[in-house]
């Protein structure tokens, strides 16, 4: 080879070529946390991959929300109305709201701490409502209804023979009332109590009348009933008509007619350790063939829940000094 023949060209090792690329391309700087981050807006980067644009809000946020909760939110189940005006009182504030919902299956009251402030809705401001807020921290109360309730409540309007009858009126013998004098004679007088002329009211309004607890228990142990059934024939001498009516009237064994009352009195509370409320119950039996059913149907009950409802919304109001809605608040 000649002198003045220049060297070949230095070749570089493929490999070392490839590792300083990729380190060129997979090389990136630390990303430290902004200064003065504001979690509602975004906050974005860019990553090796094609300068791909990554959204890092949401781990910031899930960074913060673990250090200490941005806002509360969360719903407490409270077991009695005290508890659920201690927690209303502990985090109530200027925009606090309660709701009650008096459904008679399933009564509820509830607290939302931080619920929408007053007034109309604001979309002047370009960062949105500023009246809005969460409705995202609440107190419940779910009303406990009495055991007394439930079983009168299941057992109204539910036909039940006499084997059944008589063991329902045995097992719930507490909580049937006795008739007073008045209420007995339905005498109604401004002597008596309010709530004796109460009851005196409503059986003239449906012409009942009350019976005693040893009636309907001697009733339910010896029941038998005679269906006597009378024809007769009424005609009309200036038209010719004639009318064809059958007369069904029920006996007991000695052929007399059956005196039987229609309305009894219960007294039981309506929610947990609540007053108990006086309610007529109408008591009705039904032959066919030879099967007899009886039928105890609670006269108006919404008339008593809604009293101790109403009491108890009262008793939440004075003490926690918030609005409450009558019904659900928004989902």
């Amino acid at each position: 080879m000649s002198e003045t023949t220049p060297n070949p060209t230095h070749v570089e090792n493929p490999a070392e070529t490839m590792r300083d690329v990729m380190a060129k391309l997979g090389h990136h700087d630390a990303i430290e946390m902004p200064e003065n981050l504001d979690l509602t807006k975004a906050h974005l980067v860019t990553v090796p991959e094609k300068r791909r644009v990554e959204d890092l809000t949401k781990f910031h946020r899930e960074a913060a929300e673990y250090l200490k909760p941005s806002r509360r939110r969360g719903t407490a189940r409270l077991a009695d109305l005290d508890s659920l005006i201690d927690w209303t009182n502990r985090f109530k504030g200027p925009t606090s709201a309660m709701f009650a919902n008096p459904d008679m299956a399933a009564p509820t009251l509830t607290c939302i701490a931080d619920y929408h402030a007053i007034g109309s809705v604001d979309l002047s401001s370009s960062q949105g409502d500023p009246t809005a807020m969460p409705c995202n921290h609440r107190g419940v109360y779910d009303f406990p209804l009495s055991d007394e309730w439930k079983i009168w409540m299941a057992a109204s309007g539910v036909p039940m023979d006499k084997d059944e009858f008589g063991e329902f009126i045995e097992a719930n013998a507490k909580d049937i009332m006795d008739p007073t004098p008045p209420v007995l004679q339905l005498t109604y007088n401004d002597d008596n109590e309010p709530w004796e002329n109460r009851l005196i009211d409503t059986a003239q309004q449906i012409e009942g009348r009350y019976g005693q607890l040893s009636q309907l228990l001697a009733m339910s142990k010896r029941f038998q009933v005679f269906e006597t059934s009378d024809l007769r024939v009424t005609s009309n001498r200036d038209t010719g008509e004639a009318e064809i009516q059958f007369l069904n009237e029920h006996k007991d064994a000695e052929g007399r007619p059956l005196n039987i009352p229609n309305l009894i009195i219960i007294a039981i509370p309506v929610f947990l350790s609540g007053a108990a409320y006086r309610m007529p119950v109408r008591l009705r039996y039904r032959k066919s063939g030879a099967s007899l059913k009886f039928t105890l149907t609670i006269y108006n009950p919404k008339k008593s829940f809604d009293a101790s409802f109403d009491e108890t919304i009262v008793q939440a109001k004075a003490a926690t000094e918030l609005p409450i809605f009558m019904g659900k608040p928004e989902a």
